[in-house]
């Protein structure tokens, strides 16, 4: 009853505005994927005394809704296995067709500006791979885009501009590098068509992609003052709310079948809180969108210089997100600590953390069992004459590259000053660390630091994260 509640509400305020005829939200369009087999989420307005009937072109099948008194309403149509191009069309009395409908696997990819950053790159940061797919779109391939302009809003907004289009090279160019390279290595795998809901801001905190009530109720040290006019909005793109109202709100119901999510530069620093933030965003969001399932993956932060290279604020930070693994059901992380630029926030590597995206899914939601996508995890350490051996979480393929130095390590005794070391794999899922520094080593560190790049892998060529063995979170270099 309160899902309804909370349902019925949202609609309410995410219809568009009373008119003569049909009209659908931009989010429902010609050329849009629809999620497979599961019930679908189509809606707009009409006048209020209509009934307004729906036919998709799969199977024939009419399904039929009474708006409400404002002249809103909403239906679900089952759909098949991935296919298509189909129609849809839909009638009040007057008809409105949609054409070159998809049935197959729909993501959405939201975030911050590693997430925003297009396959064309930005001024002087490219993303590399760009010229090869974007000299191989073609319309004709089973994937699709929508990407959602950016609007921050005090209020929850009933409209918002962008609908789906084809795989041209044109709209290609101009779509998240992270979510297009995600959609490209997915519908590769899978072979069915694709679809990405984009919608992102650089810069964003993530309290800003979250509702008012959320905020309210879980995070009541975040100020809301600027929702209702008793203080000014200081930074729309991460003030509390402001990007939910004119993202994400207007997109609610549409279908989908999960989430990536690239997302946490502007929140560093305040790392307890965004573990809980990270946990309710996503309850927050299957809520929503009625998808109590729906997979979350997300990108951990890159390796970047930020104002002093030596701090481990990062290393925090990151595990920070690392530590919501254990607190979001049906979710996964892609490590970058091996991607990082030292004076670019925006790594090029957008393929790689793309795929890495596209592996964790093809995993633990497609079926293929034979790729370890998830990162190799320390487990436990044991000190013996002077050297630190840690063992590791990991498949039964063990760790990579056996017989090469591994950097990133750094090792600490009683006196907590750690010191560069040298890391070697033993065996299997064991690694050896030691300093000629530290004789009696208490904790070890890997790739911890502001910036720091590691070349711990599985066999599958997956980075282990950052990680600590010590509870010291009063060392700042």
């Amino acid at each position: 009853m309160k899902k309804s509640i909370i349902i019925a509400s949202l609609l309410m305020l995410t219809g568009i505005g009373m008119q003569a005829k049909v009209t659908l939200p931009s989010v429902i369009s010609d050329n849009m994927v629809l999620q497979q087999q599961t019930e679908a989420a189509i809606w707009g307005t009409t006048d209020s005394g209509k009934k307004v009937t729906v036919t998709t072109g799969w199977d024939g099948a009419a399904y039929t809704a009474r708006p409400d008194k404002s002249g809103k309403w909403l239906l679900r149509v089952k759909t098949p296995a991935a296919g298509g191009p189909y129609t849809i069309t839909i009638s009040d009395g007057e008809a409105l067709t949609l054409n070159n409908v998809l049935i197959g696997e729909v993501w959405f990819c939201s975030g911050q500006s590693n997430m925003e950053m297009p396959v064309k790159g930005y001024m002087s940061q490219p993303a590399k791979g760009a010229a090869e797919v974007l000299a191989n779109a073609k319309a004709s391939r089973q994937l699709r885009i929508c990407n959602i302009r950016q609007k921050s809003s005090t209020t929850v907004l009933e409209t918002t501009e962008g609908s789906w289009c084809e795989n041209t090279p044109e709209n290609v160019a101009v779509t998240s590098a992270t979510a297009y390279f995600f959609a490209d290595a997915l519908q590769k795998a899978i072979d069915v068509p694709v679809g990405i809901l984009v919608t992102s801001w650089g810069g964003s905190s993530i309290e800003t992609w979250m509702t008012r009530e959320l905020i309210a109720k879980e995070f009541p040290e975040l100020e809301l003052g600027h929702l209702d006019g008793s203080k000014p909005v200081k930074i729309e793109n991460q003030d509390p709310c402001l990007l939910f109202n004119g993202q994400v709100a207007p997109l609610i119901p549409f279908t989908f079948k999960g989430m990536i999510w690239y997302q946490g530069e502007t929140n560093r620093g305040r790392n307890e809180q965004y573990t809980r933030l990270q946990t309710a965003y996503v309850k927050m969001m299957r809520e929503l969108f009625c998808v109590p399932e729906a997979p979350f993956y997300f990108v951990q932060i890159a390796p970047f210089n930020y104002d002093n290279p030596r701090k481990f604020e990062s290393g925090y930070f990151c595990e920070a997100q690392a530590n919501s693994l254990k607190t979001i059901p049906h979710s996964g992380m892609a490590v970058t600590c091996d991607t990082g630029e030292q004076f670019c926030i925006h790594p090029c590597e957008k393929q790689l953390v793309g795929k890495r995206l596209a592996y964790l899914a093809l995993t633990h939601d497609y079926g293929n069992k034979a790729i370890a996508a998830d990162a190799p995890t320390y487990e436990k350490m044991e000190v013996k004459e002077g050297k630190a051996y840690l063992t590791f979480a990991a498949d039964e393929m063990g760790l990579a590259p056996l017989g090469a130095d591994l950097t990133g390590f750094e090792i600490a005794g009683s006196d907590r000053v750690f010191k560069p070391a040298t890391g070697r794999i033993l065996w299997g899922k064991l690694v050896v660390v030691s300093s000629e520094e530290v004789p009696e080593p208490a904790a070890v560190r890997y790739c911890f630091r502001n910036w720091c790049k590691g070349n711990l892998y599985n066999n599958y060529g997956i980075p282990a994260g950052p990680f600590r063995t010590d509870g010291w979170d009063d060392i700042a270099e």
